[in-house]
């Protein structure tokens, strides 16, 4: 198979700082330069990431930094001339990009929704932030985060002519399975969102005031300061990629939960589903429809709904049960949800966008013939 020249426009890739994409870009990217692609990737150059910047000169892709739309035009002729160009979700100014995007390339050009629950609620409220219904339409590809029916909803309803679902992933060599000495009973790594916070809540902070005895963390940015954390609950702002897997494995146990629009979407998994069980950390999630498509509840991963069904696990469960908990879930992910999985199937996709565009010019040369 011949080599791809692929340029992907993304909200970052240099920075993790307050988001999930750049760990999802890194892992998709790397496992696709591994196939032996070219890839270019755009960043919009942001005071937030700029000062925050944990990947500097990725040895997978080249990474440049344009400062808004009139510059982005020095990337004119790249764009134009590369086999596919995939714009992701929360670009700055992602409509206009699109558009742009879309009139400028002669390749396919692919839209990669790491949000697609929030892009769909925003859509329905005429909420145009980053994506129209216009756009979804002139996409070759509408890569999803959001697997199950809401592939056909983007078919049916918004005229995509193809969306395929791209669940995050994880890179194997990035998040090893490390032996370190316990420091926290349950924790959590994730940026506040508002509708996270009341499962948060829920799952993690009532149990730690109901147990004095065990010991908590709520790692990542954004939370206000007038959030009352009982004494057992540690606070960490932020967690570089590189230091997941110490912070994983000193972890007896880590809280897995969904922003509420993906909860209603269902087959929406996070990243940091995939990073924790691929370096052996048992999980307790919150429930939603398709979770038992990516791991077996009470084999892989254990569900809860309330408080106590956490302090459950956390007070009673034996060691032996605990341990064979994450090594069930490692084996899992590692056998299905790595990034070399997500990289085959987006090549794959690709390839078919290719050859379906390749047919359709061919046809309309044989009409006007």
């Amino acid at each position: 198979m011949s080599k791809l020249r692929v340029v992907v426009l993304g909200l970052s890739l240099s920075s993790s700082w307050g988001n999930g994409h750049a760990t999802t870009f890194r892992a998709l990217l790397k496992a696709f330069a591994a196939r032996g692609h070219d890839i270019l990737f755009l960043e919009r150059d942001v005071p937030w990431y700029a000062s925050n910047r944990d990947l500097q000169d990725p040895d997978f892709c080249r990474l440049e930094f344009y400062s808004n739309l009139e510059d982005l035009w020095r990337y004119r002729d790249v764009i134009a001339d590369a086999d596919a160009v995939i714009v992701g979700s929360y670009v700055p100014e992602g409509v206009a990009v699109g558009q742009w995007v879309q009139q400028t390339a002669k390749g396919v050009v692919a839209f990669y929704d790491i949000d697609t629950p929030v892009t769909l609620a925003k859509l329905e409220r005429g909420d145009y932030e980053y994506l129209t219904p216009a756009l979804i339409r002139d996409y070759d590809v509408y890569f999803s985060f959001t697997g199950g029916h809401t592939l056909d909803y983007l078919m049916d309803h918004y005229g995509s002519p193809a969306a395929r679902a791209l669940y995050c992933s994880v890179d194997p060599n990035a998040y090893p399975a490390l032996d370190r000495e316990k420091r926290w009973d349950l924790t959590y790594l994730g940026t506040y969102s508002p509708d996270r916070q009341p499962t948060l809540e829920r799952l993690l902070v009532e149990p730690a005031r109901r147990a004095s005895h065990l010991r908590f963390v709520v790692a990542g940015p954004q939370y206000p300061a007038d959030i009352e954390w009982p004494s057992n609950v540690e606070r960490i702002d932020h967690i570089p990629p590189g230091d997941h897997p110490a912070f994983y494995a000193q972890s007896r146990y880590t809280l897995n939960v969904t922003r509420a629009d993906m909860i209603r979407a269902g087959y929406s998994p996070s990243v940091r589903l995939f990073e924790a069980a691929a370096c052996g950390t048992p999980i307790i999630s919150d429930i939603w429809d398709g979770i038992e498509t990516l791991l077996e509840p009470g084999q892989d991963i254990i569900l809860a709904e309330k408080p106590d069904d956490v302090l459950n696990v956390l007070d009673t469960w034996a060691e032996t049960r605990r341990k064979a908990l994450g090594a069930s879930a490692q084996r899992r992910i590692l056998a299905e949800h790595t990034a070399a999985h997500r990289a085959a199937s987006m090549e794959g996709d690709l390839l078919e966008a290719i050859e379906r565009s390749s047919r359709a010019s061919s046809l309309a040369l044989g009409v006007g013939a």
